[in-house]
């Protein structure tokens, strides 16, 4: 089984992303499982056509909950789960995915539906306890960031790839490579490639072009794998979906604890590198070419 946890700054089109990157999987005949780690509870929309109940806000109604509840079929079988998050302004988010993944390991959803690949899609703004959950508890074993040249998404790749550095040193999961989704600012490419490189050490796994089908296929309620399969975008994710294959490991599905009981991890205490005020990415970005407002010089 593929672990695979996709992380990035809200609104990078993150979820846009690991919806086709499941299509293209599942396309290929894998099984895979998507659990939206977002209090926004979207990312398996287009795999559905619809939002599903999440898994906090099934425990509001009932104590107990079964697989059928919380597990949906989608686009060529894919599974979805929705973590889900507070009421704005109540509430840890980060929460959400705790419980979420507490649900799932105690109906040992893993066991059950043995998943060739699960993706986590995560929002990467904080990485705090609930939101590092996938990487620190052994349920991600890459993890793949998606962001643009814009300056706040290359801040939160940065402090994703600071956090994900911090667990590889307990044997957690590592940093597999960064997807480009451009949003067409000045030499974007070339920004976003020696970031990556010399901050983030790692590489560009694959770019993915503006294109107005996406939202074509969007406001039909479809991934363009389903909406759009003959289109060149649709090329582009299936080339990522092989991409993301050859990066990550196959390995045995680990078993829930004793009795169902989640796996918790050691304590964690993020230790700034610079990242958290901002200084040392900015002083690398402007060296990159990029002004104040994250524009090519």
């Amino acid at each position: 089984m593929r672990k695979i946890a996709i992380y990035g700054k809200g609104g990078i089109g993150k979820s846009t992303t690991a919806a086709n990157l499941a299509a293209a999987l599942a396309e290929q005949g894998l099984r895979v499982m998507q659990v939206g780690c977002d209090p926004k509870a979207d990312s398996t929309l287009y795999l559905t056509g619809r939002r599903l109940r999440t898994v906090l806000d099934l425990l509001k109604e009932k104590r107990a909950l079964t697989l059928p509840d919380i597990v949906h079929e989608g686009f060529r079988g894919v599974l979805c789960v929705e973590a889900g998050g507070p009421t704005p302004g109540l509430g840890c988010a980060g929460r959400g995915i705790i419980t979420a993944f507490e649900q799932l390991d105690a109906l040992q959803a893993f066991a059950v539906y043995r998943p060739d690949v699960v993706l986590y899609d995560v929002l990467g703004d904080v990485v705090c306890g609930g939101f590092a959950m996938p990487i620190r508890a052994g349920y991600a074993r890459e993890v793949f960031i998606v962001t643009s040249g814009e300056r706040m998404a290359l801040y939160a790749a940065y402090n994703i790839a600071q956090a994900v550095q911090q667990f590889r040193g307990r044997g957690y999961a590592r940093l597999a490579g960064v997807i480009l989704n451009r949003r067409g600012i000045p030499d974007e490419e070339r920004i976003v490639a020696e970031v990556a490189r010399d901050d983030l050490g790692t590489e560009v796994l694959a770019t993915i072009p503006r294109d107005p089908v996406v939202q074509a296929c969007e406001e039909r309620g479809v991934t363009v794998i389903e909406g759009a399969p003959d289109s060149a975008l649709a090329g582009i994710y299936r080339n990522l979906a092989q991409a993301v294959l050859a990066a990550s490991e196959d390995v045995p599905a680990d078993p829930p604890g004793p009795g169902g009981a989640v796996r918790r991890p050691a304590p964690f205490a993020f230790a700034g590198t610079g990242a958290a005020d901002g200084k040392g990415i900015a002083l690398h970005l402007t060296d990159h070419g990029q002004t104040e407002e994250g524009r090519g010089t």
